[in-house]
């Protein structure tokens, strides 16, 4: 999940702040008695996008959610528990060391990324599946070392 910044939210739209709340949560899968002992709190980014709707509404809401996530190529972040659990450890015990200790800078590690890892005019990928420009395709390409190399050979 992202994390934002005081001024990442000063001026913020109505679709910004539900993106925001769509990036900075992560679900975790599991079966019905573990949604059901959780709270339905498994569906953590349900939670963040409608916290008025009732928690035993979340798993239902959850595949309207992903269907827009798939259309809009945005990132929808799920897993088994323990998976999302020691990533978030993980994540605060790498974010307590110093900038030096991150595989990337401060703008494009992923405990840190920021909007700045995407900086300049946004682009357009094309992938097996056509021409896409949204979040998922552009970190896929970000990250993905071979797809970098074929992107700074064209651009």
């Amino acid at each position: 999940a992202d994390k934002f910044t005081l001024e990442d939210l000063e001026e913020e739209t109505q679709a910004q702040w539900y993106l925001r709340q769509m990036l900075g949560s992560a679900n975790f899968t599991g079966s019905d008695l573990t949604h059901f002992m959780s709270g339905n709190l498994s569906f953590q980014i349900e939670h963040h996008l409608f916290p008025t709707i009732p928690s035993n509404r979340y798993k239902e809401l959850s595949v309207k959610v992903q269907d827009v996530c798939r259309r809009w190529d945005l990132p929808y972040t799920t897993g088994p528990l323990y998976k999302q659990y020691w990533q978030s450890w993980r994540t605060i015990a790498k974010l307590s060391l110093p900038n030096r200790f991150l595989k990337a800078g401060p703008d494009d590690a992923p405990e840190t990324r920021s909007e700045r890892m995407f900086a300049g005019e946004p682009r357009t990928y094309t992938d097996p599946q056509g021409a896409r420009s949204g979040l998922v395709t552009a970190l896929k390409h970000h990250t993905d070392p071979e797809q970098l190399r074929r992107l700074t050979r064209t651009a």
